[in-house]
């Protein structure tokens, strides 16, 4: 086996990947219903306006129409709370978890092919494809399963690929100059909270500095998984940190995105399961191995 795919399938407790799953069902009916409600109002526009994304090309998938969104709509916010309850009791059906994976994406694609895309949707999404692999897997199982590390472990690639990607179309599209333009400012301006209005007034120079912290930060992501676990989880605390001053500046948030970046921490803590101790960075596993040093000799829980 590969130092890749060992990577890919790292074991970690099956309780960690249940409670994401739940989380991730659960996501469903609060974004149709309430976040993200514009795939609805999409079905009633003309058929002329429907550009649909590549997805919807290659697939093809059918132009809207008012029946098809309430299918997705309605199809899938039963299924996920079907799934929820199928999930906490350890009765799970891949081919459901599918369907609501299926039937999300078409109505994603339904709210996005008329002129604007949300990036904070391609970890989500991913999540949704992957947690159905996860199987009949009991809540409260402290096993440690390599089907529950490669679901975790998917959900977090896209999570940081999500991060990485919009820097790469903040470079693409803006270029070099996109660090120094006045992009925040706008958005301040256009929405920004009395919070955001005071350090404009008073700090201007914060704001030009926040578009290369927001650069800088977007492109590094991927180093995220060059940390030991213990360190990772206190940078994923710090993206919490930015994302709740995003929202308090300007009263925008990535719900989708922030629900992937769970996938880092210890969710089995909230079903009463004891998380094994964090692992060592891949670097300091590799260094004593080529310097001579003792190998790691730390307990592994045996499932």
């Amino acid at each position: 086996m590969s130092g890749l795919v060992r990577w890919l399938h790292a074991p970690v407790p099956e309780a960690r990947a249940a409670v994401f799953r739940v989380l991730v069902y659960l996501f469903v009916p609060l974004d149709v219903l309430v976040l993200h409600t514009s795939g609805e109002y999409h079905g009633h526009a003309d058929p002329a306006f429907y550009q649909p994304l590549l997805v919807g090309r290659v697939l093809p998938l059918p132009t809207p129409t008012v029946e098809l969104v309430q299918l997705c709509k309605w199809g899938v916010v039963l299924l996920a709370c079907a799934l929820v309850v199928l999930c906490v009791r350890g009765r799970y059906s891949r081919v459901l978890g599918w369907t609501v994976f299926a039937l999300y994406l078409e109505y994603q694609v339904i709210a996005f092919s008329y002129g604007k895309v949300d990036h904070d949707r391609f970890g989500y999404l991913l999540a949704l494809a992957v947690v159905p692999t996860l199987g009949a897997v009991r809540l409260r199982s402290a096993t440690r399963s390599e089907a529950a590390g490669w679901t975790l472990r998917m959900a977090q690639l896209g999570a940081v690929a999500t991060y990485f990607y919009a820097a790469f179309a903040k470079l693409r599209f803006g270029g070099l100059g996109w660090v120094t333009s006045g992009t925040v400012a706008r958005a301040v301006i256009r929405r920004g909270t009395w919070v955001a209005d005071e350090l404009l007034r008073r700090a201007p120079s914060l704001i030009q500095a926040s578009q290369w912290g927001i650069m800088a930060m977007e492109l590094l992501a991927p180093g995220l998984f060059a940390l030991s676990e213990r360190w990772r989880r206190r940078v994923v605390a710090g993206f919490f940190v930015f994302h709740l001053v995003t929202y308090v500046s300007i009263t925008i948030a990535f719900w989708p995105h922030l629900l992937t970046l769970l996938a880092f921490l210890p969710l089995e803590r909230l079903v009463g399961v004891t998380p094994p101790p964090p692992e060592p960075s891949p670097l300091a596993r590799w260094l004593p191995a080529r310097l001579g040093g003792r190998p790691d000799r730390r307990p592994v829980a045996v499932p």
